[in-house]
């Protein structure tokens, strides 16, 4: 490899492909630790696809493939990113691996969007370095990335995974506390618990919810933010309204009724080919080509006019 910054990715499933396409694009060499060896091939594709759809170049020599932890050179490594799958105990036996073999210098950050770094890191040597750094997918096409503080973590690694993710072209979220969803997830779990209640009480159907969001207030945030938007408005207008409006919110502490009777009969959404639509596998193609392509326009229009406020 070149001599150029290397982060390590410890999973390199769906996410941790994407992630390296973002670094890839930036100039860095990845090494991956898969232990499903016979899909490394379809490991590579998915890298070189990623980097292709933001403009970037592959280059076989900068990425690396290792079945685990212990086959990292870690003499140039920057960075370590965990993005295994969402089960609790394998990051914590991963993150114990890494405490033990990745020099004490190097941030390591978690992808994990259910669990907090205090939990994965527990008692670990050199849990102070250790936060979440949590992507959302597809982490190549999203440019936002949460850089969140656990009990234990020091501010400079915070820092530190802050000021990689801005020099990779990301926009990076300092999330000050370790709670449950960290930042985004609360506002967006905020948002869907009202839009599931608007479903269940009858308001509107799921169409009605998605039109409004997309091509409504949501169709506003590509431009704003929701507190800018409100600077926009005027403040005193958000004032009355949040008046007026709140105490009618939905504040129930258990899911949705029609969500997990939709759970229970198995309707998941494109992975069973049916949730509140029904897909054939054509459709589930050209749904997921659509979502991306979306994504890429909205990224491109994003990086050619950035808000004054982003980066304070």
């Amino acid at each position: 490899m070149s001599s150029a910054n290397t982060i390590a990715i410890v999973g390199c499933g769906l996410m941790g492909c994407d992630v390296a396409a973002i670094f890839m694009t930036a100039g860095w060499n990845i090494q991956a630790a898969e232990p499903d060896t016979p899909n490394w091939e379809a490991r590579r594709a998915r890298v070189r696809s990623s980097t292709a759809q933001i403009e970037g170049i592959f280059y076989p020599e900068r990425f690396r493939l290792v079945a685990g932890p212990a086959e990292i050179d870690w003499s140039r490594v920057r960075l370590v990113l965990e993005a295994a799958p969402e089960r609790l105990e394998l990051k914590r036996q991963i993150f114990a691996e890494l405490d033990r073999l990745v020099p004490r210098e190097i941030p390591i950050g978690s992808n994990a969007s259910g669990f907090r770094i205090t939990d994965i890191a527990g008692q670990l040597k050199t849990r102070n370095r250790m936060a979440n750094l949590h992507f959302f997918a597809p982490a190549h096409l999203v440019p936002a990335v949460e850089v969140v503080r656990g009990e234990h973590t020091d501010a400079a690694a915070v820092d530190a995974l802050y000021d990689i993710m801005k020099s990779v072209g990301h926009m990076p979220v300092r999330v000050s506390r370790d709670l449950p969803g960290f930042l985004a997830n609360r506002i967006q779990h905020a948002l869907m618990r009202e839009a599931w209640a608007i479903i269940d009480e009858g308001l509107g159907t799921p169409e009605d919810v998605d039109v409004a969001v997309r091509y409504g207030f949501g169709f506003r945030y590509v431009a704003a933010g929701p507190i800018l938007q409100k600077e926009f408005a005027g403040l005193e207008t958000q004032l009355s309204a949040a008046r007026s409006i709140y105490p009618s919110l939905a504040n129930n502490t258990e899911p949705s009724p029609v969500l997990k009777k939709a759970v229970d009969e198995g309707r998941l959404g494109l992975k069973t080919g049916r949730g509140f639509w029904s897909w054939t596998p054509e459709q589930i193609k050209q749904e997921r080509e659509r979502y991306d392509r979306t994504l890429l326009a909205a990224l491109k229009l994003l990086r050619s006019s950035k808000a004054t406020t982003e980066g304070k």
